[in-house]
């Protein structure tokens, strides 16, 4: 795709931005302090800043929070485009979005159907949960649909959107976790999910299941796509690990950001994620290293924890963060959104049962809303103020 091609493309979303030759996609309902922060980066663009690599800014909170933004350009994002025909096997890239374009899945959904030439319905999340699905064509290639979680869990509680879900080459879930009992019924229900791994600085996915593994059983991201390649490295030395070793995932490839705005070019992008390659070169992610908790001077993930919450079918959505104690130094708490009843602390216990006991949590707190993103992805720090200033509901009732 050329920049002219490209630029035009960008500006048609209508949350685009063009300053001193950068072009910066924005959150049209972003807070007043994003808003001040954008005029503030946009202004510096606007002043005569060179144009180089990376003219295209997109949205990220990037490895340490806050907005900043991910110098992207026609080469990056072709080349993911490119590797994701490659990947599944399509000429032709058509997709039901229900992201909003200044979100890199979004966003990457409008540039590979239009890279390739093929077809993008857009619809609110809001429609297909109510039941509003488009009639979508017919096409050799099929159709992609992307979602988080949760909204899996949502449409899995209805036959119609079942067979909704049945129609598409590929669902694909990322964003978040997907917790084994979720994983179960979607097997079950026979949707065609193919868990996928990527970030805005990597021009959304680079790492995907391919159709029928996860039937097959494979709980994993899947295998890297042909325009990138992941390491597990030492997080104090950058040093290459061994597969099956835990560490942190380096992405190399085509399609990594130039850098972030004002900051030198980037070649590799070491993120905050913490995973491991099987000896078939599947990438499974066990958490963020900034979301670890240490408890007692021992290590939780929480998406292990959060994993096993969920399994005991009391919470529609629930996470987990560490919040200061003097005694352990993080405990560990469990977070989750106003339910009708109590909770069935038995049913909790049950499965929380294979856990050591220092990973489970000594404190279950209702907050008004889990504070994600679209994406999905949980805003922790947020979360442990609400956390702090929260009730446990069994302490209301006594236990």
């Amino acid at each position: 795709m050329e920049r002219a091609e490209l630029k035009k493309l960008v500006l048609a979303t209508g949350c685009a931005v063009e300053r001193g030759g950068y072009v910066f996609l924005q959150d049209p309902k972003s807070s007043a302090v994003e808003q001040e922060e954008f005029l503030r980066v946009t202004d510096l663009a606007a002043r005569g800043n060179k144009v180089d690599d990376g003219w295209l800014c997109l949205p990220t909170g990037g490895t340490s929070g806050g907005l900043r933004f991910s110098r992207h350009d026609e080469r990056t994002l072709s080349a993911a485009a490119q590797g994701f025909c490659e990947h599944f096997g399509v000429s032709h890239v058509n997709v039901l979005d229900v992201l909003p374009p200044h979100h890199v899945s979004g966003f990457m959904a409008r540039i590979r159907c239009a890279a390739t030439g093929g077809e993008h319905v857009a619809r609110s999340w809001k429609q297909l949960e109510a039941g509003e699905w488009p009639k979508l064509s017919g096409t050799a290639d099929g159709w992609f649909l992307s979602l988080v979680p949760t909204q899996l869990q949502r449409l899995l509680g209805s036959a119609t959107t079942v067979a909704q879900l049945k129609q598409f080459r590929a669902v694909f879930i990322g964003g978040g976790p997907l917790w084994p009992e979720l994983a179960e019924a979607a097997a079950t229900a026979d949707v065609p999910v193919a868990i996928c791994y990527g970030m805005t600085e990597t021009a959304a996915m680079v790492v995907a299941q391919k159709p029928g593994e996860f039937a097959s059983g494979d709980r994993s991201c899947g295998r890297p796509m042909p325009h990138a390649r992941i390491e597990i490295v030492e997080e104090a030395t950058g040093e290459i690990l061994p597969q099956g070793s835990t560490g942190i995932v380096r992405i190399v490839g085509e399609s990594v950001t130039r850098g972030y705005w004002s900051e030198k070019a980037i070649t590799s992008l070491l993120t905050d994620d913490l995973g491991r390659l099987d000896a078939q070169g599947r990438l499974t992610i066990l958490g963020r290293r900034d979301a670890v908790i240490i408890t007692g001077g021992k290590k939780v993930h929480p998406t292990e924890v959060e994993a096993a919450l969920q399994a005991s079918g009391e919470f529609t959505d629930v996470a987990v963060v560490g919040v200061p104690d003097e005694v352990w130094g993080s405990a560990v708490v469990a977070c989750f959104p106003p339910r009708e009843g109590k909770l069935n602390t038995q049913k909790i216990e049950a499965a929380l049962a294979g856990l050591a006991g220092y990973k489970r949590p000594k404190k279950f707190v209702v907050v008004s809303n889990l504070p994600r993103n679209a994406q999905g992805k949980l805003n922790r720090a947020a979360l442990v103020a609400a956390a702090l200033a929260g009730v446990d509901p069994r302490e209301q009732a006594g236990r």
